[in-house]
């Protein structure tokens, strides 16, 4: 952590940093523990005890419930300091399995950004700066699971080959001293970086915290400060101390510099989004009010708040506000790790955000992506005029297997976000174009009649880092005579792709192994009200993906927009344990976290099929095989 001189002084700006009503200035022990909170905690510890002394009976008086797997007892990581789960829980079974060198091995991605080891989870303050572009995140530099949370830090010029940096921040202050967490950057006008996190003090209480970096001239930023008068910001009264977190870049207000910035969090179980100014990144001030509330959807965190054009297709700076805008909120729900988007209009004098559509409200409509994928946060790239969406994905396998391979999670590839003027209501997400640059040769370009039940093998050279491009034509004269067709539909209670209808599944099946044991089909089903009118669901089925039991198993998905004249389409990035699935252009997206144990290396294969009963599908597809993406440590004797 550097300490010499920065190029900012928060000291000597105009409106130098005052605390907040109601804390006093002392840095020392009256910030510390209080009586209460000490019995807090001795209470919590006896209930705990006594819990767990309960647990250890009725196991001693039920051997039924007994098992001698590791995985028996999952552990829960991070509740109890006030953030969402950090282990992966959903899984039907607690069995281990035996997974070999080979398998773990396999699993490793090419050319997804992800940590040379240990644990990772959201990505923090993403930025372009004097020719790089900067990627900090959740790290735990000690092990695979979570804990101990440190900044991160790597560097790009093109946001695919990546270099590791030291650590940008580490927990050192009594103000982060349990955690370093969630934060986001605001480049002044001027160019300067404000960085504002939050920290879990020595109380477990959540505050926010400024940091900035020593040297603006660095285009690697490798060392910053922290603001001697942290937190900048506390949990205001009415506001749980763990409930609290994870501040936005900033935008501009409607007053002379005045900065607006929001923080996720809670009253009840209705999600908020509250609002502070500044003028100097030091002295906050909460606005009464929230931007917006959503009854029913719990804790907010890692809110995201931008502009999107309703006119052009490029990106907007965080601070554009005019006519031909529309403005996104986002947020993270801790209750079901779920991250949902709506789009609204933002009356910038009031400082509300009302939705378009009540219905589709955030929290309970549309979501960034239906599979494994949260915390997710975007950042405007000036050098391209557009915005950058990153998301982290987690592991879906069992923590023992983490360990065994020593390393944990990974980020998705950046995307691309659009307004669909199309539909109106959705937002337009698709890989960066520099994703293109790993295509190694021309496609294999094939276009297929599939009738009702077939599947046909794919030949390509390597099944696990693929780029796919599909899409397909359902016979128009089944589909306009199907009067009827399964109205009910749903991706996640269908039994999958082996659930046969009339007008569907078809798609495309990767990572599956020779006898398909082992697969994992993405594909479209189309099904018919009773009033006559279609409806595509898009889904990714895991239930078939592994033998290995302990990994997670369901089918992800969700309905999706297929607008008059075009066709059902689909993109596909294949990276061994990950598979992003794009469909119709992005409208709904789905990250997929497989775990195959005999579809790896040279068994894995490529499938193209249709199991609908009633219809044939016309496919046509491209297919790039990708290289591997350059990710390595920085130069030590260029630092």
């Amino acid at each position: 952590m550097a300490t010499h001189h920065s190029s900012y002084d928060p000291e000597n700006s105009p409106n130098h940093y005052t605390f907040l009503p109601g804390q006093p200035e002392s840095t020392g022990s009256t910030r510390r523990k209080s009586l209460k909170v000490v019995s807090i905690i001795l209470l919590s510890s006896l209930l705990l005890l006594s819990l767990l002394t309960a647990f250890v009976m009725v196991n001693k008086q039920s051997p039924e419930l007994q098992n001698n797997s590791p995985e028996t007892l999952i552990p829960s990581r991070g509740v109890s300091q006030g953030v969402s789960e950090k282990t992966f829980r959903d899984v039907s079974t607690t069995l281990s399995y035996a997974w070999s060198n080979a398998m773990l091995t396999w699993q490793r991605t090419a050319y997804h950004f992800q940590p040379q080891q240990n644990w990772m989870n959201d990505p923090n303050g993403p930025l372009y700066h004097k020719g790089w572009y900067h990627i900090f995140y959740q790290y735990n530099p000690d092990s695979a699971i979570w804990g101990n949370i440190t900044w991160g830090h790597a560097v790009s010029t093109d946001l695919i080959h990546w270099l590791y940096l030291p650590f940008a921040m580490v927990p050192d202050q009594w103000y982060d001293i349990n955690g370093v967490w969630t934060g986001s950057a605001t480049i002044l006008p001027d160019g300067q970086i404000m960085m504002l996190y939050t920290g879990d003090t020595d109380d477990y209480v959540q505050v926010q915290n400024l940091a900035y970096p020593a040297n603006l001239s660095d285009p690697l930023l490798l060392d910053w400060v922290k603001y001697r008068g942290n937190p900048v910001m506390v949990p205001p009264p009415g506001i749980g101390i763990k409930d609290f977190r994870d501040p936005t870049t900033a935008w501009t207000g409607p007053q002379n510099g005045q900065w607006l910035l929001t923080i996720g969090s809670k009253m009840g179980k209705t999600g908020i989004a509250l609002v502070y100014d500044t003028s100097n990144f030091t002295s906050f001030n909460l606005l009464h009010g929230v931007l917006h509330a959503v009854p029913g959807t719990g804790m907010w965190e890692c809110v995201d708040f931008y502009p999107v054009s309703t006119l052009d297709s490029n990106g907007l700076d965080t601070s554009y506000n005019g006519p031909g805008i529309k403005h996104v909120l986002k947020a993270s729900l801790d209750d079901n790790k779920q991250d949902h988007y709506a789009i609204g209009t933002y009356d910038l004098v009031k400082n509300k955000w009302t939705p378009d559509n009540p219905e589709l409200d955030c929290g309970i409509g549309l979501r960034l992506d239906y599979g494994k994928y949260y915390a997710s946060k975007t950042f405007y790239d000036p050098k391209k005029q557009r915005r950058v969406l990153w998301g982290w994905v987690g592991e879906t396998d069992s923590e023992s297997a983490d360990l065994q391979k020593g390393w944990s999670s990974l980020q998705s590839i950046p995307r691309t976000v659009l307004y669909d003027k199309k539909t109106g209501t959705n937002l337009l997400q698709w890989p960066i174009e520099e994703i293109e640059s790993l295509r190694a040769g021309d496609p294999i370009v094939k276009q297929l009649n599939l009738q009702p039940g077939s599947i046909e093998l794919l030949h390509v050279n390597s099944a696990a880092q693929l780029d796919i491009e599909a899409s397909f034509e359902v016979d128009k004269v089944a589909l306009e005579g199907t009067i009827e067709a399964n109205a009910g539909y749903n991706c996640g209670s269908s039994g999958g792709a082996a659930s046969r209808g009339i007008l569907g599944p078809f798609g495309v099946v990767v990572i599956a192994d020779q006898t398909l044991s082992e697969l994992t089909p993405v594909y479209f089903y189309i099904s018919k009200g009773a009033d006559g009118r279609a409806k595509t669901h898009f889904c990714a089925d895991q239930t078939r993906s592994s033998e290995a039991p302990g990994v997670a198993k369901q089918v992800y998905g969700s309905s999706v927009p297929v607008l008059d004249g075009e066709k059902h389409s689909m993109r596909l990035l294949v990276d061994h344990s990950i598979v992003e699935s794009f469909g119709q252009g992005g409208r709904t997206v789905i990250t997929s976290r497989i775990y195959p144990a005999k579809a790896i290396n040279g068994a894995a294969r490529l499938f193209v099929f249709n199991n609908a009963t009633g219809t044939s599908v016309t496919a046509s597809l491209k297919i790039w095989s990708l290289k591997s993406a350059d990710i390595q440590s920085f130069p030590l004797e260029n630092l």
